[in-house]
């Protein structure tokens, strides 16, 4: 599945799309790569976060 675009106002829609696409991300991971796979992208949006300031 493709990584979905994403409307300028972003509806109910857009939600929609994104929870399946996270839904196919992560339908065939064990708990635990699917914890890992979670914890990895909040770190690097933290570590993104934290450039920032």
């Amino acid at each position: 599945m493709e990584k979905p675009v994403l409307s300028p106002d972003f509806t109910i829609e857009d939600i929609h799309k994104l929870r399946e696409y996270n839904y196919y991300l992560t339908r065939d991971m064990t708990p635990q790569e699917r914890r890992n796979f979670y914890n990895e992208r909040g770190r690097a949006f933290q570590k993104e976060i934290e450039e920032g300031k």
